[in-house]
């Protein structure tokens, strides 16, 4: 019996992570040695596009309120991670609070950190708006001062809202939509909104 036949029996064909039953794949929680059922979890196609960065949809993780006390440690890591990068909403601080580790899974939890999908280079800077809160994607903001958009025709009046923002390269810049036209914002000229 193949991996994916073993995730598909023990799961029941669902995601481990959301009970979702469609376009189910198999998924490794790294750090991995060698690829066994122990290591690897069933996810859906959603749960795989939201698994890099799960703040850009964090509704998405309330399933983890059932899913973090599988039996199935790969589970729980995968969880324990998620959790973590959403622990600043409170709800899934609530989850993470109460989520415990034994001493071996906290250990393989904390030996990735950061998500597999993403990039785990030192020399990269987040993005901080003018007061040096950290921006992350699907923020919302607020114009500081009036800008003139070249190419555009019009300025960014000070005080207007720029909702759910993208991140770019540049930890010096974002996009967003202001006057229904997506442009690159510098963040020195940004506050973000709570």
């Amino acid at each position: 019996m193949n991996i994916l036949e073993q995730l598909k029996e023990r799961s029941n064909s669902c995601c481990e992570l959301c009970k979702n039953t469609k376009e189910l794949q198999s998924y490794e929680v790294p750090p991995i040695e060698t690829t066994s059922a122990e290591n690897v979890i069933l996810i859906c196609a959603s749960c795989s596009n939201e698994i890099s960065l799960p703040s850009k949809n964090s509704h998405h993780w309330h399933c983890l309120n059932d899913s973090m006390w599988s039996t199935v440690p790969a589970v729980q890591i995968t969880a324990w991670r998620i959790l973590k990068e959403l622990s600043n909403e409170s709800w899934a601080q609530d989850l993470f609070d109460m989520l415990y580790l034994d001493e071996e899974l906290l250990t393989w939890a904390q030996s990735a950190e950061l998500l597999p999908n993403e990039v785990n280079d030192a020399n990269t800077m987040p993005t901080k708006d003018s007061n040096g809160a950290i921006l992350e994607a699907g923020d919302n903001v607020t114009i500081i001062k009036d800008l003139n958009v070249k190419g555009a025709n019009f300025t960014a009046k000070r005080g207007t809202a720029v909702r759910n923002i993208s991140l770019t390269s540049n930890p010096e810049q974002i996009e967003g939509r202001v006057n229904g036209t997506r442009i690159v914002l510098l963040t020195c000229f940004l506050k973000k909104l709570n």
